[in-house]
């Protein structure tokens, strides 16, 4: 990129007050704007069907964990009697006050899309969810006997009298309310779970008359469940019966000052998330006062956690639609580009040890295949030169050929070390499941730290060469997940810098012994020195544009949150520099304010895949500083956090970030939302125009 032209040295404006609450935009407020962003993408024609049928899906799994975490995280403030506001001004209290109306439009708007524009269209294409009432006898009769084969054996129904409890709702589940009459003629209550282990929707055989062909239609469970309710209570009448949904919090806190063995302690914690306080309660439009009252008082909920919406009340059992074999109606599939230079086709017995040695490797996912860093950690595994491997794992998934290759590293007899993090937010289960098995093998495991999250993506890979100890790094911005891999945008650093694995090489030995290191050479590192640094370079950029040289800063990232991560922008926008944001979901900055923030941009993308990946771009007078890695700009990343950003120094790979990575998400058009001054998001003039700059397919073509 041609260096811009060197400009007089300017004169700083008087600086505005950067305490003033109006510039900091609620973080929790942000978030809902996200969410809103992404019933967009189910809103919008140009995406195949079932691909907005997948973000309603997404949607709802988004607001079930805002209301686990969030919302439940506010709820303890307000019942703590916690009087402290936020950046923005906002108590506990209000903020509860203030998420409410905007989650019931965006799920009243939800729920019109799927109602009125998805669930026709499906139909137009053949696919329908029907009503067990609308359908033949014959279908009918079928349905009665899988009821009585598939369903019944597995429904348990429980009674609340003087003589048997209220029962325990689980977590997220679908139940039903029911209201029955017995010969004696007194109403009595039951609860009755739609069970998740069986199909959510029935596939249903076509009678093939006045049906296009291929035509599939579906049934919810629950709806032949209340059909057949008769089934369950023999000899009473059933009057009524309504679909509720429990939320619950699932943020539990874990006291590992006082826990002998985290391990246990995390374990005993996730069981425990079952029976969290519930701070949602969903139920259908239908269900009377006295039904709603009976639960209300049970669940020991808040009237203000009720929320009255239409069939069907969880979005995420819409992914079981997307079992449709319909690939006209999906996003087309594409086979991930291996570079020319890891490719084992193209170098055949080429060793990918000598491909890193000759030059660091920057890999874009999904877009380039995550394979070689799984075959790094293979090839590892097996070379007899390799003597130790050491790793951080964050989310891993299941069946991970990750957690396999330092498996069969350690049965070569190689040292390995893993740093599991038990505490990764509704992965624990998967964690403890892969920390116990790896203990089982003799593998060292490191738990984390007292206090911090290790949310580092990091692989240390110690190999002897001759009378030379040569160590090789991989960074990323995500996770080492496989699945995850092809569904979300991260890139992955491979080197052999001396100085990043001597940083490697000592963040280990901090993790997992007893090491008090204060700095690194090149990395930055969380809770160390990251917020430092990063005040530094910002600095450095004001620096910049006060000598005439243009100040310019790119940062991609989850978040941004840190209220003094927010005020350098600010400083820096007042001195000039330009600011170029790309902020997937919550950005508690406020962009456009005059004698504030005039040069900031804050862009969203959401598109096809999660943007995920975290650059941090600094011009620095044309030197260009280029930084990934796992850190977002919120407060637990940089103060309650293990995190490290790396430097990509190779120049070629540092253009590749500028200019083929930053430069195209600077130019799209079709997916892009720009922030308002008030905190709304805009579509771009051309988002509709069929030739829209679409950054993620921009990256699909070039893969």
């Amino acid at each position: 990129m041609a260096h811009s032209r060197k400009r007089a040295p300017v004169k700083a404006a008087p600086a505005a007050s950067l305490d003033d609450r109006s510039l900091f935009l609620n973080r929790e407020l942000s978030l809902l704007g996200f969410q809103r962003r992404v019933l967009e993408e189910a809103m919008d024609p140009a995406n195949p069907l079932l691909e907005r049928v997948k973000f309603l899906s997404i949607l709802g799994s988004n607001l079930d964990e805002f209301f686990m975490v969030r919302v439940a995280g506010l709820k303890h403030q307000v019942e703590a009697g916690l009087e402290e506001v936020g950046p923005d001004g906002l108590s506990a209290a209000a903020q509860l006050e203030a998420i409410r109306p905007v989650v019931n439009q965006l799920m009243t708007d939800a729920r019109h899309c799927l109602h009125e524009v998805l669930i026709p269209a499906l139909l137009e294409e053949g696919i329908e969810i029907v009503d067990l009432a609308t359908l033949d006898a014959a279908t009918r009769t079928r349905l009665h006997q899988y009821f009585l084969e598939k369903v019944y054996p597995v429904l348990t129904p429980l009674a609340f009298d003087p003589g048997r409890p209220f029962p325990h709702i689980s977590n997220l589940s679908l139940n039903l309310a029911i209201l029955i009459r017995g010969a004696g003629g007194d109403n009595h209550f039951a609860r009755l779970k739609v069970p998740d282990t069986l199909p959510q929707l029935i596939p249903i055989e076509s009678n093939g008359r006045g049906r296009r062909a291929g035509a599939q239609r579906f049934l919810w469970l629950e709806n032949l469940i209340v059909a057949h309710l008769g089934e369950l209570f023999p000899g009473m009448e059933v009057l009524e019966a309504h679909p509720f949904h429990v939320t619950r919090d699932a943020d539990v806190a874990i006291q590992e000052l006082e826990a002998d063995d985290l391990l246990e302690t995390i374990e005993e914690s996730v069981r425990l998330r079952r029976f969290g306080e519930v701070v949602r309660v969903k139920v259908n439009e239908e269900m009377p006062d006295h039904i709603l009252e009976i639960l209300v008082s049970n669940l020991e909920a808040d009237w203000s956690d009720v929320y009255r919406v239409k069939d069907p009340l969880s979005f995420v059992r819409l992914k079981h639609l997307l079992q449709v074999d319909r690939r006209d109606l999906r996003e087309k599939s594409f086979v991930p580009r291996i570079p020319a230079a890891l490719d084992p086709k193209l170098n055949e017995g080429a060793d990918l040890f000598s491909v890193i040695r000759r030059g660091d490797v920057l890999l874009h996912h999904p877009y380039e295949s995550f394979d070689p860093v799984v075959d790094l950690l293979r090839k590892a595994a097996a070379d007899p030169a390799v003597l130790a491997i050491k790793m951080t794992l964050y989310r891993v998934g299941r069946n991970s050929p990750v957690v396999d290759s330092l498996l069969e590293a350690n049965e070569r007899g190689k040292q390995v070390a893993v740093l599991v993090e038990l505490k990764a937010r509704f992965d624990e289960e998967s964690n403890i499941e892969w920390a116990r098995r790896l203990e089982s093998q003799g593998v060292h495991v490191v738990y984390g730290l007292l206090g911090l999250k290790i949310h580092s993506k990091l692989a240390l890979i110690v190999r002897k060469e001759g009378d030379k100890i040569r160590r090789y790094t991989h960074f990323g911005t995500g996770n080492y997940n496989v699945v995850t891999a092809g569904l979300y945008t991260d890139l992955s650093l491979m080197t052999c810098d001396e100085d990043l694995g001597a940083d490697a090489t000592d963040l280990f030995n901090h993790l997992t012994g007893y090491s008090a290191k204060k700095s690194y050479r090149k990395l930055l590192v969380a809770p160390i020195d990251l917020f430092e640094r990063t005040r530094q370079l910002i600095e450095r950029e004001i620096e910049h544009q006060r000598q005439g040289r243009d100040g310019h800063i790119i940062f991609k990232m989850n978040a941004l949150a840190h209220q003094g991560i927010i005020k350098l922008l600010y400083e820096a926008s007042q001195a000039g520099v330009k600011i170029d944001l790309f902020i997937r979901g919550a950005c508690a900055l406020r962009p456009g304010v005059a004698g504030v923030s005039e040069t900031i941009t804050v862009r969203s993308i959401v598109g096809r895949f999660l943007e995920h990946s975290r650059i941090y771009f600094f011009r620095n007078g044309g030197a260009h500083d280029v930084y990934l890695g796992s850190a977002d700009m919120m407060p637990r990343n940089l103060h309650r956090r293990v995190e490290t950003l790396v430097p990509i120094e190779d120049r070629r790979l540092i253009r590749q970030v500028r200019e083929k990575i930053l430069g195209t998400y600077l130019a799209d058009e079709a997916k892009v939302r720009v922030m308002q001054r008030d905190g709304t998001y805009l579509r771009h003039p051309r988002a509709k125009e069929p030739d829209a700059v679409n950054a993620q397919q921009i990256f699909l073509k070039n893969s």
